[in-house]
């Protein structure tokens, strides 16, 4: 037997109109309905509400607090570097004898550059701290356990590849500063053992630190990390969605409440 419909609420019922009101549309709901009109029509073509809703709409365990919203304000600092980046990159200009120029112009000659290279520069900085930090929740919290190794594996990928993101980054200024601390930073990759060497080699683009070194690692910097960073960030969102969070280990399951048991 096919039950009833629930009742349609009151409150989202149209009101009735009065006695001899005109048909007269506001700007405002014919905006509304247009909208509305636009996103039925994309999402009978896409099915993306389906999507929107078991991305959105899930479980969230009991107890969690602030701690949880680390991994989304690493997102947001991503998204900010990306944004940011795209700006800078339409005035860099990654050669050994203009690097310099462009980063001064860039900071003293551009409308807001100065604004969109600060928010850069230390965007990098409180991304390093944020992924740290939300590493260290995860692993402090248990949340590397089965069923969640493999999203454990790939938040380690993020790790290091926004480590090196920070890394090709430092040396595009082209200043004293960056230059001998990336010729540091390459010896010390060097001594690593059996791929050191090689490493080494693969980032100067040579035997010797010179213009291919930091147009390597702009393409790097540019174009390679970002595309790997985007994807395994695509994998770690849906393994969230897909396993769930961990609820915080201070808090224990209680066991025998609304259980109950029978004897077959």
């Amino acid at each position: 037997m096919k039950l009833p419909l629930p009742p349609f609420p009151t409150a989202l019922k149209p009101k009735p109109k009065r006695p001899g009101e005109a048909e007269r549309v506001k700007p405002l709901d014919q905006a509304k309905e247009a909208g509305i009109a636009t996103a039925d029509w994309v999402d009978e073509r896409t099915s993306l509400s389906g999507v929107a809703r078991w991305t959105m709409f899930r479980k969230v365990p009991k107890g969690t607090n602030w701690f949880y919203t680390l991994g989304s304000a690493t997102l947001f600092a991503f998204l900010s570097q990306a944004v940011t980046g795209v700006f800078l990159a339409m005035y860099y200009d990654p050669s050994v004898t203009n690097a310099y120029e462009s980063a001064r112009h860039i900071t003293n000659d551009v409308f807001l550059g100065e604004f969109v290279r600060g928010m850069h520069k230390w965007g990098s900085t409180v991304m390093v701290i944020l992924v740290c930090l939300h590493m260290a929740r995860t692993f402090f919290f248990g949340a590397y356990k089965y069923p969640r190794e493999l999203n454990w594996v790939v938040g380690v990928v993020l790790l290091i590849l926004t480590f090196v993101m920070a890394f090709t980054g430092y040396l595009l200024p082209f200043d004293q500063r960056s230059y001998w601390a990336t010729i540091v930073g390459v010896n010390i990759n060097g001594t690593g053992p059996l791929v050191g060497p090689f490493l080494s080699d693969f980032l100067r683009g040579g035997a010797e630190f010179g213009s291919t070194t930091l147009s390597r690692f702009y393409a790097i910097h540019m174009l390679l990390l970002p595309g790997a960073i985007i994807a395994l960030i695509g994998v770690h969102l849906y393994l969230v969605t897909r396993l769930g969070t961990t609820a915080p280990p201070w808090l224990r399951v209680e066991s025998g409440d609304g259980i109950r048991e029978e004897n077959v």
